[in-house]
C-alpha cells in the first residue's frame, strides 16, 4: 500500500479523495448553523402567530373552545402563561418580559425560561392588567441531525474521490508511460521510436520535446557514423603508404638511392597522421572545455603579416597566388595569437588543396565595429549555398566532396570554429568575391582598462 501512494496514480487518488472529504467537512461546518438558525426563525415566527390564536382563545366566551385551543398549544410543545389582574399565573418568566405586556407591548424576543433558553412570545388582553404569553424552548439536535447525514455524505465523497482520482491518474499518467516506455526503447537503440501527439497540453508537449530528442540524436549518430568513416578513411590511407614502402624496404624491394625517396614519402605520410591525430586531440579537448588558452593583447596586422610570410614560399612553387591586406591603422584583439594562427594555418591549408595555380588566396585584416576581422578568400571552386550552412560540422564536406575533388580530414573547418567560439569570437563562411569561399574571423576588442585573461 505504501508503494501505491509513491506512484502518480496513487497520490492522485489520496488528493481527490481528501479534497471530497475536506468538502464535505467544510459544507457540514457550514450548513449547521444555516440549519439551526433558520429552524429557530421558523420556530420564532410560528410562536408569534400562536399568541394571535391564543388571544382569540382566552377572549373566547365558549369554555370548550378555549380548552381545545390551549390543549393544541401545549401539544406543541408550547407553554402558556396568563396575566390576570396584573398577575402572572405561574412562575418561570422573566420580570422585564411580564412588564412590557403589562404595559401593553408585544413581546418577541429570546430568553431563559425556567433556566432553559426559550422564544418568548406575548401579547396584551383586552382589560386592565392581562395578558398571553407564550413559550417554546429552542431547537435542540438540529446539528446531530444535520451531521448525522454527513457520514453518508463523506463515504460517498470517498467513493467518488477514488474513482475521480483513478479516472484522473490513468487520463494523466498513460502519457507518461508512453513517454517512459519509448524511453527506454529509445536508449537500448531505437531510434525510430516516436510519441503519439495526443493527450493534454501538456503530454503533446512531452510528446514533441521527446520526438525532437529522438530525430536529433538520431541525426547525431547518422553524422557521426559518416565522420568515422570520414576519419578512417583518412587514417588507412597514409598508413597504407606507410605499410607499403616498409614491407618494401624490408623486403628489400627498395635499395640504393630509392631508399631517400621512400623515406621522404613515409615521413610525409606520418607527419599527415601526426596532424590529423592532433586536429583530433584538440577538439576532443574543445569540446571538453580543457584547452588551455594564452590569451593576450594581439595586433592582428603582425599576426596575418607573419602568417602570410610563413606561407608565401608554398603558393611560390605552382600555387595560387598569395596577397596579404593589411590596414594602415593597428588592429588590436584579446586573443590567443597562437591559437588564431593554427586556424589561419588550417584555412590556407584547405585553400591550397583546391585553388588551382595562379588563382587568387587573400589574407586580410580589417577593423569591425564589434572587433577586429581576419579574412582569408581564395579563387577555388568555393561552396554551394547548401554546403555553406553545414560548412563547420565535423565530416559533411568530406562526405558531400570525397571522389569529386581533394578534401582533408573533414575537421579542420570544426577545429576552427570551436577554437574561435571558444576565443570569444566568431567564424562564418561565404561566398568570396575573387569567385571562391571566403572565411570571416571575428575577434572582440579588448575593452578599456581589461587585464589579458582566457574568455570563460
Amino acid at each position: 500500500m505504501r508503494d501505491f501512494f509513491r506512484t502518480l496514480t496513487g497520490r492522485a487518488v489520496l488528493v481527490t479523495a481528501a479534497t471530497a472529504v475536506v468538502a464535505v467537512i467544510v459544507t457540514a461546518l457550514v450548513a449547521v448553523p444555516i440549519a439551526i438558525r433558520s429552524v429557530n426563525t421558523q420556530i420564532r415566527a410560528e410562536l408569534m402567530d400562536k399568541t394571535v390564536l391564543a388571544v382569540e382563545s382566552l377572549t373566547d366566551e365558549r369554555p370548550a373552545a378555549r380548552k381545545r385551543i390551549t390543549d393544541r398549544l401545549r401539544a406543541q410543545d408550547i407553554e402558556i402563561y396568563l396575566i390576570r389582574n396584573g398577575r402572572i399565573d405561574r412562575e418561570g418568566l422573566p420580570p422585564r418580559v411580564v412588564r412590557r405586556v403589562l404595559d401593553g407591548e408585544t413581546v418577541d424576543i429570546r430568553g431563559p425560561v425556567g433556566g432553559r433558553p426559550s422564544f418568548i412570545a406575548g401579547r396584551p388582553l383586552p382589560g386592565a392588567a392581562a395578558g398571553v404569553i407564550l413559550t417554546r424552548r429552542v431547537a435542540s439536535g438540529v446539528a446531530l441531525r444535520v451531521l448525522s447525514g454527513v457520514w453518508v455524505a463523506l463515504v460517498a465523497g470517498l467513493l467518488g474521490g477514488v474513482l475521480a482520482g483513478a479516472l484522473l491518474a490513468r487520463f494523466v499518467v498513460r502519457p507518461i508511460g508512453l513517454a517512459a516506455a519509448a524511453a527506454g526503447r529509445l536508449s537500448a537503440g531505437d531510434r525510430s521510436v516516436r510519441i503519439a501527439r495526443a493527450g493534454p497540453a501538456e503530454a503533446v508537449r512531452l510528446a514533441d520535446a521527446f520526438n525532437q530528442l529522438a530525430s536529433a540524436l538520431q541525426t547525431s549518430e547518422g553524422r557521426e557514423r559518416d565522420f568515422l568513416l570520414s576519419v578512417s578513411h583518412e587514417l588507412r590511407t597514409p598508413l597504407a603508404t606507410i605499410r607499403g614502402y616498409a614491407e618494401a624496404l624490408a623486403d628489400g624491394v627498395i635499395t640504393g638511392d630509392d631508399t631517400t625517396a621512400a623515406g621522404s614519402t613515409v615521413l610525409a605520410e606520418a607527419q599527415r597522421l601526426d596532424r590529423l591525430i592532433s586536429d583530433l586531440l584538440v577538439l576532443s579537448r574543445l569540446e571538453a572545455a580543457d584547452l588551455p588558452l594564452d590569451v593576450t593583447d594581439v595586433e592582428l596586422g603582425d599576426l596575418v603579416r607573419q602568417a602570410g610570410q610563413a606561407w608565401a614560399a608554398r603558393c611560390a612553387d605552382g600555387g595560387p597566388t598569395l596577397t596579404v591586406e593589411i590596414p594602415d591603422m593597428p588592429v588590436v584583439v584579446g586573443t590567443d595569437p597562437g591559437r588564431i594562427r593554427q586556424v589561419l594555418d588550417g584555412l590556407c591549408e584547405n585553400a591550397l588543396r583546391v585553388v588551382p595555380a595562379g588563382a587568387p588566396l587573400v589574407l586580410a585584416v580589417r577593423p569591425g565595429d564589434q572587433g577586429g576581422i581576419i579574412e582569408v578568400r581564395d579563387g577555388g571552386p568555393g561552396f554551394t549555398d547548401d554546403d555553406l550552412a553545414v560548412a563547420f560540422e565535423r565530416g559533411e564536406l568530406n562526405r558531400r566532396y570525397r571522389g569529386v575533388r581533394k578534401v582533408g580530414s573533414g575537421l579542420g573547418l570544426a577545429l576552427a570554429a570551436r577554437l574561435v567560439t571558444r576565443l570569444g569570437g566568431r567564424i562564418t563562411a561565404a561566398h568570396a568575391p575573387e569567385g571562391g569561399a571566403m572565411f570571416r574571423v571575428e575577434l572582440p576588442y579588448r575593452p578599456a582598462g581589461s587585464s589579458p585573461s582566457p574568455p570563460p
